[in-house]
Parts: structure tokens; C-alpha cells; sequence
């Protein structure tokens, strides 16, 4: 259903006319399409019109369950984001599409911008990054999950040889791994629950077990299952002096954090990493530009389209959007725009 001013029209009448479709989320478990007139870009903007799309499930389920806290509202603004939290609010922050106006706008570049999951827009030409060659623009779209995967592993100081461990084989758990497993010499283990999860991801460069087949004595854990439990397993298998990084965000869940039996004895250091920061050691030369231009180059391995686990077409998507959202085998779900 698309909303204009509480009145229900026809999705083909608003695609013949000028106008920009966005997902909005209207109240818990509610999305609607809404309509507004086509952007027109200001002096220091360009319009883009999207291609992909992509859904980041942990963050936008917390989103579209009104699970945000409070005192995080201003902090969980996505960069483009209209609305505010909890409701009614356009959120999300992964869009690959076309330049087509604006001031010395280079049009028909791919680019990518933090956008909301909307079909055509005008943001400032400092928003958008170039997608670089090699990178095809259907997988262009992990981009802000490899830069959240950047900075934990910027987090985590993993050095070659490190045996590491990272627990929970989500989207985030999966390409924190990838790029641990390619650390010179690290020795790394990937754990989920779910053997189906596992088999998808045969040949991703680490072991992979359920949790409770993790080996112990590591060098660095790396906990992003999301699940308390997850948290205290990464816990119980880290080594003496080992530093064990939280990379979950649990909303307004209270999480039980078992800091007895030999938590202190082995003397761990229990890290968070959250991506609104560049860590302070990269602070002096690292910006979040040059840290997303990274996380684009990296997505030109065909091996990490593995972490597609469907894709809707954007007409559906206030149809879709729950579905996806509760559905524990979602890895990312790509959305397609219409041409």
C-alpha cells in the first residue's frame, strides 16, 4: 500500500508520475510507501536514482520495533534520515544508483550513499561515494557492513598469527570473519547454531563450528551473535589476557554479563566497538570517507555475494519489510529498485 496523504493509490499511476517513493515506518511493525515530488538537487547536491538497496536486519528490526532507547535517539540517526525516533521515521543506510543532475554532477557515475530506502533523491554531492571498478552494483550495497566489519576488526588490534574467534554468523559476524581469515597467519573460527548458516558458508577461509565446539585458549573474541548467551560463550574461550570485543547492540535489552568464575583470574578485557567512531589510534589519519572508500574496495571478491539471502523489488517492500525483518535466516536482503 502506498500512503499520500492518508489516500491509498495505485503504485503504477505514482510511478508515471513524478514523484520519489520512500519506505517510512509508521509505528511498531508498520511500513507504508509514501510518496513525495521528485527532489530537485540544491547548489552543493546531485539527484540520484537508486538501483539496490540493502537491509541490515539487526539494526532495522530494533528500528521497526520501536526498540531504540531514548537516550540513543540522536545517536542512531542515520545520516539521511527524515523522521525521528520512534515513529514515524525513514530509516536505513545503503543505497547503490545512478547520478543523473546537479550542479558539475558526473552524471551516469554508480555511486553510493547512507540513504534511506528511497527510489530517487537529492542528498550533497559530499554524500555519495564513487563504487569502484570491479565492484558490480548489485553486491556495491554491503558497503556500510564491511565498514562496520572494518572497525571492528580495527577494534579487535588482531596481529598475524592471532587465533581468533568470532561467534555469531550474521551478516557482521560473516565478513568480520572474511577479513580476520585473511590476516596473515590468523587461525579463525566462526560459530553459529545454524548448520544450514554454516554449510552456506563452505570455503569462507575459517573453520566453522557450533558454539559449543569452540576451542578455547584464543587471542581475540569477537561476539556478534546479538544473544546474551553468544556473550558469554566468547567469554568462556578466551585466553589469559585475551581481548574479547562486544560488536552486538542490544537496544533497550538488559544483558546478563557473567563476570564471575575466571573472568577476572584470566585478567579479559571486554571491548565495545560501534562504527559511529574510527578508533583513536586511526583517528589522526583515518576519515569515515576514507574508511567507507576502503569498504567498497574490499567487496570486489564474487565470494562475498554469498551474503544474499533474497531480495525484494521496492514496490513490495512495505509488504515485505516484516517478513524480512523476523526472519532469523536473513542475512542481507537486497532490495531492487524498478529501471
Amino acid at each position: 500500500m502506498i500512503i499520500v496523504a492518508r489516500q491509498t493509490i495505485d503504485p503504477a499511476d505514482v510511478r508515471a508520475a513524478d514523484v520519489s517513493l520512500a519506505l517510512w515506518i509508521e509505528e511498531p511493525g508498520k511500513a507504508a510507501l509514501r510518496r513525495s515530488v521528485a527532489p530537485a538537487p540544491s547548489a552543493d547536491e546531485w539527484r540520484v536514482r537508486s538501483l539496490f538497496g540493502a537491509i541490515s536486519r539487526g539494526t532495522e528490526r530494533l528500528v521497526f520495533e520501536g526498540r531504540v532507547p531514548k537516550e540513543e535517539h540522536e545517536r542512531m540517526r542515520a545520516p539521511l534520515q527524515e523522521g525521528a525516533f520512534p515513529f514515524p521515521v525513514k530509516y536505513g543506510y545503503s543505497v547503490i544508483g545512478l547520478v543523473e543532475g546537479g550542479r558539475d554532477a558526473p552524471v551516469g557515475q554508480t555511486v553510493f550513499c547512507l540513504h534511506p530506502h528511497q527510489d530517487r533523491f537529492a542528498a550533497p554531492m559530499m554524500a555519495f561515494r564513487p563504487v569502484p571498478k570491479g565492484v558490480p552494483p548489485a553486491r556495491a550495497v554491503l558497503a556500510p557492513f564491511m565498514e562496520t566489519a572494518l572497525n571492528i576488526v580495527w577494534d579487535a588490534a588482531i596481529a598475524p598469527g592471532d587465533r581468533v574467534a568470532v561467534v555469531g554468523a550474521g551478516l557482521i559476524g560473516c565478513l568480520v570473519a572474511y577479513l580476520c581469515a585473511r590476516i596473515p597467519g590468523a587461525d579463525v573460527t566462526l560459530a553459529d547454531p545454524n548448520p544450514a548458516r554454516r554449510d552456506v558458508l563452505a570455503g569462507w577461509g575459517c573453520d566453522l563450528v557450533a558454539p559449543d565446539a569452540l576451542p578455547g585458549d584464543q587471542d581475540v573474541v569477537i561476539h556478534a551473535s546479538g544473544r546474551p548467551e553468544g556473550l558469554a560463550r566468547a567469554l568462556d574461550c578466551a585466553g589469559l589476557e585475551a581481548r574479547v570485543v562486544e560488536a552486538s547492540w542490544f537496544g533497550r535489552q538488559d544483558v546478563a554479563v557473567p563476570l564471575g568464575g575466571a573472568f577476572h583470574s584470566r585478567r579479559l578485557r571486554l571491548v565495545s566497538s560501534q562504527v559511529g567512531r574510527i578508533p583513536a589510534n586511526r583517528q589522526a589519519r583515518w576519515t569515515t570517507a576514507r574508511r567507507l572508500d576502503m569498504a567498497l574496495r574490499l567487496l570486489a571478491d564474487p565470494l562475498l555475494d554469498r551474503m544474499f539471502s533474497g531480495e525484494s523489488a521496492f514496490e513490495r517492500l512495505d509488504r515485505d519489510y516484516g517478513t524480512i525483518l523476523s526472519d532469523p535466516d536473513t542475512l542481507c536482503h537486497r532490495i531492487r529498485y524498478a529501471p
